[in-house]
């Protein structure tokens, strides 16, 4: 778009067309702002499938046993994430052929229209058991778009920064997916407060994802506005994009193709068990009422999304390998006391989910950036979708559901269990992978 100044639109380069060293500059600010905003549309629909988990339990499966309903809910969660894979590996190599605009552009269309389709489908008692199908054909839908989010975002959030600030435009990836998380919670809050239980089954939770699906739309027009970034157009005018990314990846970067997936293990574990669920994990366990454990939800949202970017400043001045194995060892130490603290009380829930978020910081405020630093331009989007994915689909789409079922077979204290042991897997990783602060970028 011409500003009306002689001056290129793009970020500011040095000898070479790597972006320069300092401060971000206003084409690079206006890159992250429209990334950011279409990336938070985008996973309110997501997020809005587990803040609303247990309404869904009741209206799309058979009444009767409501833990049985609860865990076929969370099972269609799962399930969502086994298509991320598949998701990752066909549109994250959409994104490295034909860019990281188009790919976007394409992730949030289907989101949006998935949302909308959860939004009209019947309950059981209108339709059977074509309730819950459709129900899970929505999902996957959302998971295939979702397993390519992440990759085209990341890359093309980190490729439009400067040269000291990756990992402060990395940190805004995070910042809109628990934007999203925030949107939902508000909206699940505000439902779940103003509205009667008889309304908020009928129509209050469809009327969530219908707003969560015109948002999708404000998501789509952004990210068509938007320029693709210079990483992308040097490889592509070189000549460097890849017929088969997948390949290349697998074939070219194998030590960085599974250092991704050990970065991510206990990355997602903590923050689908925290961010995403926790609510609904207090209001089983505990007997806190959903509208309490919700508010809990949001505030402590407020506050991880506040301090999100400055855990990016952080991690560009002590480096990704001190800030990520905070996250872990905190993890690794704390797992224990925070999860036996819980109990019916607010202020407990709200202290247990607090500390939680502030030592996911030390994963969130990194992941897209230390992803983009492991792999070349040709199979970045690709390199960081797939194998995060395929961790994400294991250890965080499984979480959910691993939690309650602990829950119903009387095996709660194993909980800290899980988390501890995935998080030493990731400690380990993140003290033995090379420091990738002062690297190179193309």
């Amino acid at each position: 778009m011409n500003t009306g100044s002689a001056t290129p639109a793009g970020p500011r380069r040095q000898e070479g067309g790597l972006p320069a060293p300092g401060r971000l500059n206003g084409a690079q600010r206006k890159a992250i702002v429209a990334g950011t905003i279409g990336n938070t549309v985008e996973w309110v629909d997501w997020a809005l499938y587990s803040i609303f988990a247990k309404v869904i339990a009741d209206e799309f499966f058979p009444k009767g046993d409501s833990g049985v309903a609860l865990l076929s809910t969370l099972a269609v969660f799962a399930v969502g994430f086994v298509m991320r894979p598949v998701g990752a590996a066909v549109l994250g190599a959409y994104a490295d052929r034909h860019g990281r605009k188009k790919g976007m552009t394409l992730t949030v269309a289907l989101m949006a229209g998935a949302g909308f389709a959860i939004a009209i489908t019947p309950s059981y008692d209108t339709i059977g058991v074509l309730s819950p199908l459709l129900l899970l054909v929505a999902r996957l839908v959302q998971g295939f778009s979702a397993g390519g989010e992440f990759g085209s975002s990341s890359a093309f959030l980190v490729e439009s920064a400067a040269r000291g600030r990756r990992a402060f435009a990395g940190s805004w990836q995070q910042v809109s997916v628990a934007g999203g998380v925030l949107i939902a919670s508000l909206l699940g809050t505000l439902t779940t407060s103003v509205l009667s239980d008889d309304a908020l089954h009928s129509w209050g939770w469809r009327l969530a994802f219908v707003l969560g699906g015109l948002l999708g739309l404000v998501g789509l027009w952004l990210r068509v506005s938007v320029e693709d970034t210079h990483s992308f157009t040097q490889a592509q005018d070189a000549g460097r994009t890849r017929v088969n990314p997948v390949k290349a990846m697998f074939v070219e970067h194998p030590a960085a193709t599974l250092r991704v997936v050990g970065i991510t293990i206990a990355g997602t574990l903590t923050y689908y068990i925290w961010v995403n669920y926790l609510p609904t994990y207090a209001n089983l366990t505990t007997g806190i009422p959903l509208k309490k454990a919700l508010l809990s939800q949001t505030l402590c949202l407020v506050v991880f999304v506040i301090a999100l970017p400055f855990a990016g400043l952080l991690s560009d001045r002590l480096g990704r390998k001190p800030t990520m194995a905070a996250f872990a060892g905190g993890f690794v130490v704390l797992a224990w006391p925070l999860l036996h603290l819980l109990n019916d009380s607010f202020l407990s829930l709200f202290l247990v989910q607090l500390i939680g978020m502030l030592l996911i910081l030390g994963y969130s405020a990194n992941c897209a950036v230390i992803m983009a630093e492991q792999f070349p331009a040709e199979v970045r989007a690709t390199g960081i979708a797939l194998p995060y994915a395929l961790a994400v689909a294991v250890f965080g789409g499984t979480a959910p559901y691993l939690t309650t079922w602990m829950h119903e077979s009387g095996h709660s204290d194993l909980l800290w269990i899980y988390v501890s042991v995935a998080s030493l897997i990731s400690l380990a990783v993140y003290l033995t992978m090379p420091e990738t602060k002062d690297k190179e970028f193309h």
